[in-house]
């Protein structure tokens, strides 16, 4: 806009808009009320043709967006830098807040503890639940295989064999179908359900597994003296027997040299084993003469159980040489101790048991009179009418050598209500004869009774192992180059830890943790059959 002064001179710049300049004085100056001018002297006012057309004459009084306007163009710039910049601050403080929000939560998820978890799953339900549509929950899956959907599921009109391929469970069932055995993955998840795991079990299982593959040696052997901590001493080694040990841990949770997490741990393992076997069967090489027979027998549960996982014939001929060492070896009371035909006590005899029960689940021939042979001598070294056991014949009677003999009675054909197992179960879940590492801790009565009372079931399982699941769990260590194992010595001295060291008081604990699927419980209208077939005389 252009203006004119009185002089005649044109003056550039804003000038007020025109309903202000109506209400000014005629002279354009700002003050009282003034004399009129004369006409001659008021300015004249010019508007270019430019100018008009960038001033619109308004309607009415200024809207929203032309005030908003306004204050953008007069405000300062330091007013706008400010604002600008305290928006950026809040967008980003509600963003910190959401991070942190997210991490706490996932933190709280991660921290469980056996004592928190181990009470997810109760006995009610046929898997172990109230609700069975929570059964994904708890629950770990080591592998991407579907879940079968009934892990007893069975052949329909097949004839019952009276052999070690009966493998049984609690269901009226004619058979279990081989092929669907607890240790494959798509059935591991209902049985860990069904008898009392839960994710706490399984995730210590997996735990210990990885700290038995750290400690493999490049030869694909264990030691039971190191490279780990508080193992045993150089003389007390027997590198045969903890091969073994770790691959039957391995094989127990499903791996094979086949498929399988520790796949690879499996083959490396079995190709030293194998070459550690003499013509004759024998494992047994070095390593205090006590263990000779340990030491077989634990070689050939494993050799038997990974041929009847696989079927693969390279290893059936291996695990028969393994089988008929021990049958050649029996003693003439009908046991196995330190040599072979020599005598015999419960505790060695427990584990060759265990191999020739491994060997029938494998097809292998094993015949009947071994085992009668076996239950005479279990006749003669029971007190109170077979329902207790000590280590020898006319010695004390003990917790770990009853549950070993127990263990033997129920594959050797006793009735899951015979008086004498019932009164020996009874003893042994009894409260101060439960798991504890403050109070006698003893591995090898954990692991013998672990498998006794589970077979037996019911509320004597029930009350082991809402124990058992606890307290393994809880004592296992957390951190460290030892993660994944058990302490021999703490908090508690075990009994065997200066004989086995760390690598056997491990081993044993991870198959309690295995046992809600590395074996089916014996009892049910298949183990019945079995007995009425006349393979095994029962009592």
């Amino acid at each position: 806009m252009v203006a004119l002064d009185p002089q005649g001179q044109a003056r550039v710049g804003p000038q007020p808009p025109a309903a202000v300049q109506n209400s000014l004085p005629r002279d354009g100056t700002i003050g009282p009320p003034q004399a009129a001018a004369p006409a001659a002297t008021r300015p004249i006012v010019v508007v270019t043709t430019e100018a008009a057309s960038r001033a619109e004459p308004s309607v009415g009084p200024p809207g929203d967006e032309e005030l908003s306007a306004a204050a953008m163009r007069y405000a300062p710039a330091w007013l706008i830098s400010v604002v600008f910049h305290m928006s950026v601050l809040i967008i980003l403080g509600l963003l910190a807040v959401k991070m942190r929000s997210e991490d706490r939560i996932r933190l709280d998820i991660e921290t469980v503890y056996a004592e928190q978890l181990g009470d997810q799953l109760e006995f009610d339900s046929p898997l172990g639940m109230d609700d069975i549509e929570e059964l994904d929950e708890p629950i770990l899956s080591l592998s991407e295989l579907p879940e079968v959907e009934d892990p007893f599921a069975t052949p329909s009109d097949l004839v019952v064999q009276p052999d070690g391929l009966t493998a049984t469970s609690d269901l009226e069932s004619t058979q279990i179908g081989l092929a669907l055995t607890g240790r494959e993955e798509g059935s591991k998840r209902s049985l860990l359900g069904r008898y009392g795991g839960n994710a706490t079990t399984e995730r210590a299982v997996i735990d210990g597994l990885r700290w038995l593959a750290r400690n493999q040696r490049k030869d694909g052997s264990w030691s039971l003296a190191g490279p780990y901590n508080h193992g045993v001493g150089e003389s007390m080694d027997n590198p045969v027997a903890a091969t073994a040990m770790a691959l039957l841990a391995f094989q127990g949770n499903g791996n094979t040299h086949r498929k399988g997490k520790f796949r690879q741990n499996v083959v490396r393992g079995w190709r030293w084993l194998l070459a550690e076997q003499d013509d004759d069967g024998s494992f047994f090489h070095e390593g205090p003469l006590p263990h000779r027979f340990y030491t077989q027998g634990q070689c050939t549960i494993a050799a038997c159980e990974l041929f009847a996982m696989t079927k693969d014939e390279k290893y059936k001929e291996p695990a028969q040489r393994a089988v008929q060492y021990c049958l050649e070896s029996q003693s003439s009371e009908g046991g196995w101790r330190y040599s072979p035909n020599g005598n015999s006590d419960v505790s060695v005899t427990g584990w060759i048991v265990m191999a020739l029960q491994s060997a029938r689940m494998a097809g292998l021939d094993v015949p009947a009179d071994h085992f009668r042979r076996v239950e005479r001598f279990l006749d003669k070294v029971g007190r109170k009418d077979g329902s207790r056991y000590p280590y020898r014949r006319g010695g004390e009677v003990t917790l770990p050598m009853t549950a070993e003999a127990l263990l033997c009675r129920q594959y050797l054909g006793w009735a899951r209500d015979d008086p004498r197992l019932v009164e020996g179960i009874d003893w042994i879940t009894q409260p101060n004869h439960l798991v504890d590492f403050d109070r006698g801790r003893n591995v090898y009565y954990w692991y013998y009774a672990t498998q006794a009372v589970h077979h037996m079931g019911g509320e004597y399982w029930k009350r082991w192992n809402e124990v058992m699941r606890q307290a393994l769990p809880e004592q296992q260590i957390k951190a460290g180059r030892e993660r994944g194992s058990w302490d021999p010595n703490r908090p508690t001295l075990d009994q065997w830890g200066p004989h086995g060291g760390r690598l056997y008081v491990t081993c044993l604990s991870i198959y309690m943790l295995e046992v809600y699927y590395r074996h089916l419980p014996i009892y049910g209208r298949v183990y019945n059959e079995l007995l009425e077939s006349g393979r095994s005389e029962g009592r």
